[in-house]
């Protein structure tokens, strides 16, 4: 090991992954413990799973030690568990986050770390030039996916043209300096984190990435859509002088995204339970 690699966190949300996520992990984990010269833990965060696959994560880190996880009993969204697994940044150089489907190959997630020099986050995209899609969304999701980027764009003028990819690479110090302003916990977590970024100035380049679209996706498009939409003019009126209305709308806010049973936005929050809401390595590899 490479003591003057930087140290990398590698998080991966996981709802009721017990199909998909085991050949996921042994491919991350073999090809990080082999290829890695700097020292690497790979965190599966569990939000709400009522499947097998706390038991899955806990045969393969048996064989790959630097696989733990975060077992997370209530369901707190993609975005909750993401928020979550970030209170661990001050123990690593990098943190990224990384779907578990494995749409995206652990090869190509290397290759967003190599890429970190002069900026502080490396976003993988599917969308600009020299991107490779070995099997594309079908064509419903990808206009679906057009019109969320066309909505990110007039409302935040960020830039990006993929916020949505499932993988991104981050300075640990980064994450420290906007951590408290993460507070979607849906899908559209990935909007509020970019645009945190871009408000404290930090540097953002965007990587093409080889993605395949694989099966037996979480996504529930009207439902989902729907949520991600309330989400981000939620994040746009939090950087606007009418925040304060937010406040009067609220119990409206919560009544629609209990009704589209979608993970509630965080307020302020507070530090995480560690002996009761986390399982650490050793209680997984155990």
């Amino acid at each position: 090991m490479d003591s003057t690699a930087p140290s990398l966190l590698i998080l991966i949300p996981a709802y009721n992954e017990e199909q998909r996520i085991e050949p996921v992990l042994r491919d991350y984990g073999r090809y990080f413990r082999d290829h890695y010269p700097g020292r690497c833990e790979i965190v599966v965060v569990l939000n709400g799973c009522v499947d097998g696959t706390f038991a899955v994560v806990q045969k393969v880190a048996l064989e790959l030690p630097l696989i733990s996880a975060l077992d997370f009993p209530s369901a707190i969204g993609k975005g909750g568990a993401l928020i979550e697994g970030m209170r661990l940044a001050p123990q690593y150089d990098l943190v990224g986050y990384v779907d578990a489907d494995g749409a995206t190959a652990p090869e190509d997630f290397h290759e967003l770390i190599r890429r970190i020099d002069g900026v502080d986050c490396v976003v993988a995209s599917r969308w600009i030039e020299g991107a490779v899609l070995n099997q594309a969304q079908a064509s419903h999701r990808q206009f679906a996916s057009r019109v969320f980027h066309v909505i990110v764009e007039l409302l935040f003028w960020m830039g990006i043209k993929d916020t949505q990819c499932g993988a991104k690479v981050m300075r640990s110090e980064a994450i420290a300096l906007i951590h408290e302003n993460l507070r979607i916990s849906d899908m559209a977590f990935d909007i509020n984190l970019l645009y945190a970024m871009k408000r404290a100035e930090f540097r953002i380049r965007e990587h093409p990435t080889v993605w395949t679209d694989k099966l037996g996706s979480k996504v529930v498009l009207g439902k989902t859509s729907l949520t991600m939409l309330l989400s981000v003019i939620r994040v746009r009126l939090i950087y606007s002088p009418f925040y304060p209305l937010l406040r009067l709308f609220r119990p409206v806010e919560t009544w629609l995204y209990l009704r589209l049973r979608a993970p509630l936005p965080r307020q302020r929050m507070g530090r995480p339970n560690r002996t009761t809401s986390t399982m650490r390595k050793s209680d997984v590899a155990g």
